[in-house]
C-alpha cells in the first residue's frame, strides 16, 4: 500500500477552467479530473484541450492527479488517453470496469504512448459484473486502485439506501485489500448535507475504506478529518509499539496495553497508522 494518503479524492470537471485553477488551493488528497460524466459529449474536445493545458501549467503540488477518461469503448476514450499522454498523471481512472482485459487493454494502450511509464491504473468499480470480477481486476498490471460508482452500482442493482450496497462495497474491498491495492469509497450525493456526509465518512472507515470521493470542495474538510488516524489512535499506537518491543526484548510473545492484549497483528496495524499520520502530515 502507498503511504500517499487517500482520505478525499474530489472531482474536478475537465471542461472548467476556473474550477481547474481552484483544485490547486485545496486541501485534498487526490484530484479525480473528469472527462467522462461531468463533460457533455458537445464539450469533449474542449474540455481535453483544457485539462491538458492545466496538467502541463501544474501547480497541484502533492495531490494526486488522477484523470476519468471516456471509456475506450466511446467515441472520445483513446483521444483522451493521448490528449494527456506527456503530462504525466498519477493515474488514469477508467470508468465501468467490467473485466481484468478491459485494464490490460488500457494498459497496452498506455504502454504505446509516451510519458505513461510511471502512471497507474484506477478502476471505477461501479457495475455488478465487475463486483463478480473485482478479484481478477484487482491484480491486473499497472493497478493502483478502486473507486466505487455507488451511483451507478445503486442503478444497476434496481437498489435504493446505502444498505443495499454493503455486499457490493465488502466484495470490492477485500478484492483490493487482497490485491494490496487503495480502496476508495462513492460520493455522498447531499452535498450541503454535513451530518450524512460525515455517518458516511464515519461508516466507510469503519467498513476499511481509504478516503471518500467527493463531489464539492465543502465535503473535503469533513473527508480529511475522518479518515485520518485520531490523536488517541495515534498515542495508543506508539504506545502498543513500544510496549511490545519491550515484551519481545524479554523474550514474551504479547504485551498488555490499557488492559488489552498486543500481539504482533496489532503491531503492524499500529505501524500502518503511524505512516498515514506521518504521511498526511508531510502532505499539509
Amino acid at each position: 500500500m502507498p503511504a500517499r494518503p487517500y482520505r478525499s479524492a474530489l472531482y474536478i470537471p475537465g471542461a472548467k477552467a476556473r474550477a481547474l485553477e481552484k483544485a490547486r488551493t485545496l486541501p485534498v488528497d487526490a484530484i479525480l479530473f473528469d472527462l467522462e460524466d461531468a463533460v457533455a459529449p458537445a464539450e469533449k474536445e474542449a474540455a481535453r484541450g483544457t485539462l491538458r493545458a492545466a496538467l502541463e501549467e501544474g501547480g497541484y503540488g502533492d495531490r494526486a492527479r488522477i484523470v476519468r477518461i471516456n471509456a475506450l469503448d466511446t467515441p472520445w476514450g483513446a483521444d483522451d488517453l493521448s490528449e494527456i499522454a506527456n503530462e504525466n498523471p498519477d493515474g488514469i481512472l477508467l470508468p465501468k470496469v467490467g473485466s481484468a482485459n478491459d485494464i490490460e487493454t488500457l494498459a497496452r494502450k498506455m504502454d504505446a504512448l509516451p510519458g505513461y511509464d510511471d502512471t497507474r491504473i484506477w478502476a471505477m468499480i461501479e457495475t455488478p459484473i465487475g463486483v463478480l470480477h473485482a478479484p481478477a481486476i484487482a491484480r491486473s498490471r499497472r493497478m493502483a486502485g478502486f473507486v466505487m460508482g455507488t451511483n451507478d452500482l445503486a442503478k444497476d442493482l434496481h437498489a435504493t439506501g446505502r444498505a443495499a450496497l454493503t455486499t457490493a462495497l465488502q466484495a470490492s474491498l477485500i478484492s483490493a485489500r487482497a490485491a494490496g491495492v487503495v480502496a476508495i469509497d462513492g460520493v455522498y450525493n447531499a452535498f450541503k448535507d454535513t451530518g450524512g456526509l460525515r455517518a458516511e465518512c464515519e461508516e466507510g472507515r469503519a467498513m476499511g475504506f481509504d478516503g471518500k470521493s467527493l463531489i464539492h470542495p465543502d465535503q473535503i474538510a469533513i473527508a480529511n478529518e475522518v479518515f485520518a488516524p485520531t490523536d488517541d489512535e495515534i498515542d495508543l499506537a506508539r504506545r502498543q509499539i513500544e510496549a511490545y518491543e519491550e515484551a519481545t526484548a524479554k523474550g514474551e510473545g504479547i504485551a498488555v496495553v490499557d488492559g488489552q492484549i498486543v500481539e504482533n497483528l496489532h503491531v503492524e496495524t499500529a505501524k500502518a497508522t503511524l505512516a498515514k499520520a506521518d504521511a498526511i502530515a508531510r502532505a499539509a
